[in-house]
């Protein structure tokens, strides 16, 4: 087994514990020399609702999916990484990112933050960190926010 990773997978979607992963999947990768794969994915499953209302929802949030992503991905480059890719698929993230893009990419690391859904939401939905913890086939990195070990804390005392 090998402590060095080459292909990371940095789940972002513009959430402060995406923001979070983004910035250790940089100084990950950086030590690592490894590849950078930034991913979105815009959850469409509420699409087909909306567009009788507004056909171009899907456009606007892929748009707004790729710009985080060219963001992210400049950033990235200008800190040093060699090879940084952004993906911007449909679908929905708790299915595709631990499976999917993990092999598309060939990840031997996922990075991701930590949901910041309640309890209930939890429990109904299933967190999307929590999928990917569960079905990742490599190492798999949640980044929390100090707020969220503020709240587990609380919750524990």
């Amino acid at each position: 087994m090998t402590l060095k990773y080459s292909h990371i997978l940095a789940a972002v979607d513009g959430s402060p514990q995406a923001e979070l992963a983004y910035r250790k999947s940089v100084s990950i990768a950086l030590r690592n020399q490894a590849v950078l794969n930034l991913v979105t994915i815009v959850d469409n499953r509420s699409f087909g609702m909306v567009e009788a209302y507004d056909r171009q929802s899907a456009k606007r949030a892929h748009l707004t999916a790729r710009e985080l992503l060219e963001k992210y991905k400049k950033k990235a480059e200008e800190a040093g990484v060699k090879t940084v890719n952004a993906i911007v698929k449909y679908g929905v993230a708790k299915q595709m990112i631990p499976r999917d893009m993990a092999e598309q990419t060939n990840a031997d690391l996922i990075i991701c933050g930590a949901t910041g859904m309640t309890g209930a939401e939890r429990i109904i939905m299933g967190s999307i960190s929590q999928s990917i913890v569960r079905y990742a086939k490599c190492d798999v990195l949640v980044v929390r926010t100090a707020e969220d070990a503020e709240k587990t804390d609380a919750k524990t005392e």
